[in-house]
């Protein structure tokens, strides 16, 4: 067993890192007090292969390995909560989606404009009423010759109000609940589409988040993403890999904390002496640090499974809740350590306490991980 990163994954490592304390590091507090999404930056990291990460050359994309997405988006974080959500939703989700059930002429359509950052992606599952729950999803496509009419809403929509393309789940056989649900590729601009309310959050500001509204929108057969009714099972895939980037993302926001506050700690004195050198900050400090690289050791081993062609449901929501609940924490500590000053806006860490909520709630809440989990255990070990 092999702890070291490759000299690829190493180099990537370093572009990224270097690329963000570049272009993004300087940005990150004016993006979040303006809520302005950066659209031209992630031109840049197309141009990089990073907005295709795990899409096959053969699509435009740069064909890494999904240990490499987990290592971008730890990097990226660690720059922007705000701009490496939007990197994991459109990777992980639309992207993603479209590369686990698109038809060959569904890629080849889709994907590279995708890949390039030319065109963003936003995946439509969360509604006003079901989220968890998607046996209570109340958007409905039902047949209309060789097309399909799609009505109803959607809330919570990472690049919802940027995005050009939308993959969108709808109930299709509502007798089936869960299992009567189909996805479908909508565009931007589709009679009958529109983007409702922006959402104005707590963090994660310069990510893009809104509502969509479907009032008889016609969708060819051809948009039909996957099987009919197929969608659950495949947003479960999707929600696998997608849990790996927000877990990895919650590890640079909780790292990017963490090296804040021992900076501020060896520079702010108290007593005559740098406050590092008082236990009550040095524990502080060793939690972090300790949870953070079991957290990263959690989120690499589901990102391997996932690189073996392996299933990871259970590891992905081990690394998913652990990197997020490890990284709020850091987080919290980041602040205590600033004492006053980390409940200003002068210091970034309130912002990074602000953004790493989000990964304790989306692609699945702490509450959701946790039965995931125990589902399985239970499983594994009532079988033995």
């Amino acid at each position: 067993m092999n702890f070291d990163l490759g000299e690829n994954h190493q180099m990537l490592r370093d572009q990224v890192r270097a690329f963000v304390q570049a272009e993004v590091v300087p940005h990150a507090a004016t993006w979040d007090k303006e809520e302005r999404f950066p659209r031209a930056l992630y031109d840049k990291f197309g141009a990089m292969g990073l907005m295709g990460i795990c899409i096959p050359e053969a699509y435009g994309g740069a064909g890494m390995d999904y240990l490499s997405y987990a290592i971008a988006i730890e990097e990226i974080a660690a720059g922007d909560g705000s701009v490496a959500l939007t990197v994991a939703s459109h990777n992980g989700l639309c992207s993603g989606h479209i590369n686990i059930a698109g038809t060959e002429a569904q890629k080849l359509q889709y994907l590279p404009d995708l890949a390039s950052g030319r065109k963003l992606g936003a995946w439509g599952l969360t509604e006003p009423g079901s989220g968890s729950d998607a046996s209570g999803m109340r958007t409905r496509a039902r047949r209309d010759g060789d097309d399909w009419i799609i009505d109803g809403s959607k809330t919570f929509i990472t690049q919802g109000s940027v995005g050009s393309y939308m993959v969108v789940l709808a109930v299709t056989s509502p007798e089936k609940k869960q299992r009567g649900i189909t996805a479908f590729v909508l565009e931007k601009g589709m009679p009958g589409f529109t983007v409702g309310k922006h959402l104005e959050k707590l963090g994660m500001r310069s990510s893009d988040t809104a509502e969509l509204v479907f009032d008889n929108v016609r969708v060819p057969d051809a948009n039909r993403l996957g099987d009919l009714d197929g969608g659950f099972i495949d947003t479960l895939k999707v929600l696998d890999r997608g849990r790996i980037s927000i877990a990895a993302l919650a590890i640079g926001l909780g790292r990017a904390a963490t090296e804040a506050a021992v900076k501020y700690a060896l520079d702010r004195k108290q007593f005559g002496k740098p406050i590092a050198e008082f236990q009550a900050i040095q524990w502080m400090i060793a939690d972090s640090a300790t949870e953070l690289d079991a957290a990263r050791l959690l989120t690499y081993r589901a990102a391997c499974l996932q690189d073996q062609g392996k299933g990871s449901t259970l590891e992905s929501s081990m690394a998913k809740l652990f990197a997020s609940e490890a990284a709020m924490r850091a987080c919290d500590r980041a602040i205590q350590v600033h004492g006053g000053y980390g409940y200003t806006r002068e210091y970034p860490v309130e912002r990074m306490w602000r953004d790493v909520k989000l990964c304790q709630i989306g692609e699945g809440t702490s509450e959701i991980q946790r039965l995931v989990i125990a589902r399985r255990v239970l499983a594994q070990l009532g079988g033995a």
